[in-house]
């Protein structure tokens, strides 16, 4: 049986210099929210491109490299999980998208944002789409890049605080992660505005309970 691969559309518009973004560790426990903004040629195409959550790691790393080879312009940044604390996730979301659409070297005139919202950056005009990153190019490759780039950065981490197992999970509240901070508490890498140390959690799950 064929493979049927996946036809995303190039552009939502084609006569501004548009940039697709999307972020990366939004829900995780530990570690900071990724964000990057990929302009993409006209004939750009990969068969294996789609949302980074639908594409298998190897797979993943592959498409990183390719993305980076052919793309007109590509910009990664971060925000660690202190700012995150400080102004919560979805601004902290916005503030990486900010910082990666900054530090492209070709001036975007579109944004195209993966989302149902967006915090406006310098008057650039924006179309929010919902699942986005299944339906056009610029943002599937933009997850791709801020999924790759946070994974290697929580995989890093790991050897700091390997009882966590962030090289597996990446930071996500997987039943290993939760366990290992059970045992061993937060570290400072944790986001303490998730309510997520052990005897929070306790309440949590009592007051919701009646």
């Amino acid at each position: 049986m064929s493979k049927v691969f996946l036809l995303l559309k190039p552009f939502h518009q084609e006569i501004l210099l548009e940039a697709g973004c999307d972020e990366a560790g939004r829900g995780c426990y530990a570690g900071p929210v990724f964000a990057a903004a990929v302009i993409l040629p006209k004939d750009f195409y990969h068969p294996e491109l789609n949302d980074s959550k639908q594409v298998a790691a190897p797979m993943r790393e592959e498409l990183r490299i390719f993305i980076e080879a052919n793309a007109l312009d590509y910009a990664v940044a971060m925000v660690d999980n202190k700012v995150i604390d400080r102004i919560n996730i979805l601004k902290a979301s916005f503030k990486a998208m900010h910082l990666a659409i900054s530090q492209l070297k070709k001036p975007p005139e579109f944004l195209l944002i993966d989302g149902h919202i967006f915090r406006s950056f310098k008057r650039i005009p924006f179309q929010c789409v919902i699942k986005g990153d299944g339906i056009y190019s610029s943002i599937a490759a933009a997850s791709i890049l801020a999924k790759t780039y946070r994974d290697q950065y929580m995989q890093k981490l790991h050897s700091e605080f390997p009882h966590y197992n962030w090289y597996n999970n990446k930071g996500y509240g997987t039943e290993e992660h939760r366990k290992g901070i059970e045992e061993h508490g937060l570290c400072k890498y944790h986001r303490k505005s998730f309510n997520i140390d052990p005897a929070q959690m306790e309440l949590f799950s009592e007051k919701n309970s009646f």
